[in-house]
């Protein structure tokens, strides 16, 4: 477009020497010009309006919000395969790409395309002979182009995956600061650093290198141009003016400038783009299941407590080896069951069943959120869908793989082995969806021996909870994490080893409170003291992933099996 309104004075200059140069004739097309020059920033104001405000600000965050209730949504599987730093890689470069080095690129190629049509019709018209020409140089160009386009985008995809690597070092070194410091082994995480670095520079480097490969070739393609320029203008001689051979030469130098960063602009864009490349590559993940099924639940379902388990195996992906397998036992209401086991028996992985962060092996939702394509889409579940042969999960009847996630879960409450606290106040961490009183949190606190410790700090419960609840410790964190369980008043409560990092006082306050508390609940607590759980109806123990025995502790003792020889090993005997 500059190109053209450069050359309007000297298409005007050519009319005006064959023309009267009258007063009349002057104005008018000085009027033509004003006229082209208003309407040039018009439309240049109106494409950066439409690029910059509507077009990429939306796409940004239309992408953004796909990408992040996606990732959000994603099986836990994922995020045991996927490092951290290149998910975060997702939410910061190439976010960063996309909102601000996308649209510049995208502006930059039409103002250049624009610039280049303009004076490509400008050259033509002066030397109509170069029309002939342009073909051959234009099929060159677009076999650089295309060689330069495959070989730029696989560099920036290096580029950024060896950014990640990077990203996730650094974060891990800052989360075990303390024990590096401790250990004496800052030199290890410090040549470990420049690695990645120089790797990333590398690749960054080589991303860089190609376009002064590209550059080289295009001026080389635009002195050929000129030349042939120079040469069709020379051979041209008596049917051309002097003027008219002095804008071609002068076009032509325009045309080489323009060709050169139309292709640059194009080729940057094609690269840029695999930014979005990447973050649609997120947006389309297979997640977990849908948070509802449309599946009608009884009233206050469920009003019992009653689990049943049967033969249900699992493991945490798909191609791993079951980490249960055919485990059937009935939990009956209100009972309190202990599960037991060695290290890698599948006590964890029990829970993870209960609340469907594992789904049972080879069903429907293990398949379909093993997949690489689209979603499954929320709606209502179809009760003749096969579910597999992974068994199944009944709690008060109902089969809680045909369940959404969140119909299930919020009826299920867990006081966790690592209790975990949210940035905010001490009410949005008991209450996040601001659905009870003051009284009541007082109440929850008061019961989970905390209250105290609250009413002394300031504000009391909009006293400001730190990152990960690094203000309290971590026995006032589990206290929390009993209160907010407290307030859920859910039929089913489940303790995976809640007390296993805390003093023997806090546990002895927890156990205490759980008893008197939860008397009307069904509780499965995965013990980390075999203490903890000798006062239970059940206990469960599980061995590789099986269930070995499931009768009460008394009975346990006096068959003197694996249960018998556990609590020997911890002084219960």
């Amino acid at each position: 477009m500059l190109a053209f309104q450069l050359s309007v004075p000297l298409w005007l200059e050519h009319w005006m020497s064959v023309m009267d140069t009258t007063e009349h004739s002057v104005a008018y097309y000085l009027v033509i010009y004003a006229v082209i020059i208003l309407a040039y920033i018009a439309i240049d104001v109106w494409l950066t309006y439409v690029c910059n405000v509507i077009a990429c600000l939306r796409a940004s965050v239309i992408l953004h919000e796909n990408v992040l209730a996606r990732v959000l949504r994603l099986p836990m599987a994922f995020f045991d395969v996927t490092p951290q730093g290149r998910i975060l890689n997702r939410f910061s470069s190439d976010i960063g790409d996309i909102d601000e080095v996308v649209p510049e690129s995208f502006i930059c190629l039409l103002t250049c395309l624009v610039n280049f049509i303009g004076t490509l019709m400008i050259l033509i018209f002066a030397t109509p002979a170069f029309a002939f020409v342009l073909p051959v140089i234009g099929l060159i160009y677009m076999i650089i182009q295309k060689y330069y386009i495959r070989t730029s985008s696989n560099l920036r995809r290096l580029d950024s995956v060896t950014k990640s690597p990077l990203y996730q070092h650094f974060s891990e070194t800052l989360n075990g600061l303390s024990s590096i410091r401790a250990m004496n082994i800052k030199d290890r995480f410090i040549d470990e650093n420049a690695v990645r670095t120089n790797k990333s520079a590398t690749a960054s480097y080589a991303s860089w290198m190609i376009n002064r490969w590209l550059n080289v070739r295009l001026e080389a393609l635009t002195s050929v141009s000129i030349f042939c320029a120079a040469l069709l203008a020379v051979l041209s001689k008596g049917t051309i003016s002097p003027s008219m051979a002095g804008l071609a030469l002068s076009s032509t130098t325009s045309l080489a400038y323009n060709v050169i960063w139309t292709l640059r602009s194009y080729c940057d864009l094609c690269s840029d783009l695999i930014s979005v490349e990447r973050v649609h590559e997120y947006s389309n993940k297979r997640t977990e299941a849908p948070a509802s099924t449309g599946v009608h639940l009884p009233k206050n379902w469920p009003q019992q407590g009653r689990i049943v388990f049967k033969n249900y195996s699992t493991r945490y992906r798909e191609g791993l080896d079951l980490v249960l397998k055919d485990v059937s036992f009935v939990v009956q209401p209100s009972e309190k069951v202990g599960i037991v086991g060695r290290t890698g028996a599948g006590k964890s992985s029990l829970t993870l069943a209960l609340f469907r962060i594992v789904e049972a092996a080879d069903s429907y939702w293990a398949r379909a959120s093993a997949q690489e394509s689209d979603s499954t889409v929320d709606g209502e579940f179809d009760l003749s869908t096969d579910l597999g042969d992974g068994g199944a999960i009944e709690i008060d009847g109902v089969d809680i793989s045909t369940l959404g996630l969140k119909d299930l879960r919020q009826h299920l409450s867990i006081i966790p082995q690592d209790p975990t606290l949210f940035a905010g106040t001490v009410r949005e961490n008991l209450d996040p969806l601001n659905e009870l009183s003051d009284a009541e949190l007082w109440q929850a606190l008061d019961r989970a021996h905390l209250k105290p410790h609250i009413a002394s700090l300031s504000g009391g419960l909009s006293f400001e909870v730190s990152q990960n609840g690094e203000n309290f410790s971590v026995g006032q964190r589990s206290l929390i994490c009993l209160a907010r369980a407290l307030l859920r008043k859910t039929k089913i409560l489940v303790l995976d080893e809640a007390t296993a990092a805390v003093d023997v006082e806090t546990d002895e306050l927890i156990q205490k409170t759980i008893r008197t508390e939860f008397k009307d609940r069904t509780i499965l607590t995965i013990a980390h003291r075999i203490k903890t759980v000798m006062d239970s109806d059940k206990i469960l123990v599980l061995d590789k992933g099986r269930v070995e025995e499931f009768e009460s502790p008394k009975k346990l003792m006096k068959s003197k099996g694996l249960f018998y020889s556990l609590a020997h090993q911890a002084g219960e005997v």
